[in-house]
């Protein structure tokens, strides 16, 4: 069955592969942006006539309800990502991450389907040695954790709602990423050729970027099973330290040096294992591993030498 979708911020590093995935399904997709990085991540897709594009903000409450009536499926991807964008400029990490979302609630329909994008970095200060479900308790650090937090928690007390819980998120995308662990490593060993680490035994969970697509995709074709329930979306295979993943990424470059030092701290402290089998008994399960993502990263950091890619 086709459905109509909006997707707000469906230009950035993940809407960009999402809106493929869900054009090939056969879905008609409307993208809402504001093009803050001046990203051309979607002019492939205009000769869609499936595909439709809005130049605005998630925030402007007028846009945002003539656009709502037109869409059966709605996925809320706007927002100011990661600890240190949000700690810039605290005030609109605020509106985009939770007024919007609280906004955008409030104008649905009840019979629209959200697929809502959060962290699992909202499990906090874990130990690295326990499996966290999606009954284990939040408890985020960091403005970026708190916000898509709490826009989960309202999202998740009103009806016809699926959370995905984003394992650290990797591959290549038009609008890339190079602050993401797996992304950053591998092109600090392909520029650098090594790399400082600090926190070396911190665990988390990764997965593939169009393993994400195909998770939303699942979502909305399978939402009598899925619905009202947060999910964990992470590869069971990469739960991993960052002294493992460096060492992974150095099998393929292998004059990649690597030190490891006290240097720093992550901001959301995020040290834990996670566990995906919820989402695999609903029927889906990550497929794309680390080694072929990182040979993929490989190969499209050939064409980044004059293309420079931020996440501020």
């Amino acid at each position: 069955m086709s459905e109509n979708i909006l997707i707000t911020g469906g230009a950035g590093y993940l809407g960009s592969i999402l809106c493929e995935r869900l054009l090939a399904a056969g879905h008609r997709v409307t993208v809402l942006d504001n093009l803050l990085y001046g990203q051309g991540s979607l002019f492939h897709f205009c000769a869609d006539p499936q595909f439709d594009f809005v130049f605005g903000d998630a925030r402007d409450e007028k846009l945002m309800t003539g656009l709502l009536k037109d869409h059966d499926v709605l996925i809320p991807l706007a927002c100011v990502v990661g600890a240190p964008a949000c700690n810039r400029d605290p005030l609109m990490a605020r509106s985009v991450n939770l007024d919007a979302i609280r906004m955008l609630n409030r104008l649905r329909s009840r019979q629209q389907l959200v697929v809502y994008p959060t962290t699992n970095s909202g499990y906090g200060t874990k130990s690295g040695d326990v499996f966290c479900t999606e009954e284990t308790p939040l408890d985020p650090i960091s403005l970026y954790g708190v916000t898509k937090s709490e826009a989960e928690k309202l999202l998740l007390d009103s009806p016809n709602v699926i959370t995905l819980r984003l394992a650290t998120v990797f591959g290549m995308s038009p609008r890339m990423r190079l602050d993401l662990l797996v992304n950053h490593f591998v092109y600090a060993a392909v520029t650098d050729r090594f790399l400082v680490i600090f926190e070396k035994h911190f665990k988390r969970n990764y997965i593939h970027i169009r393993d994400v697509a195909d998770c939303f995709l699942h979502c909305i074709h399978n939402v009598s099973r899925m619905v009202g329930r947060p999910y964990n979306c992470g590869l069971d295979a990469a739960n991993l330290s960052k002294e493992e993943l460096a060492l992974k990424i150095k099998e393929h470059v292998p004059d990649f040096f690597i030190h490891f030092a006290e240097v720093g701290q992550d901001p959301d402290k995020r040290n834990y294992i996670v566990s995906n089998q919820r989402l695999r008994a609903a029927g889906f399960e990550a497929r794309r591993g680390l080694d072929e993502g990182i040979r993929e990263l490989l190969k499209g950091y050939r064409m980044l030498k004059r293309l420079p890619f931020r996440n501020a």
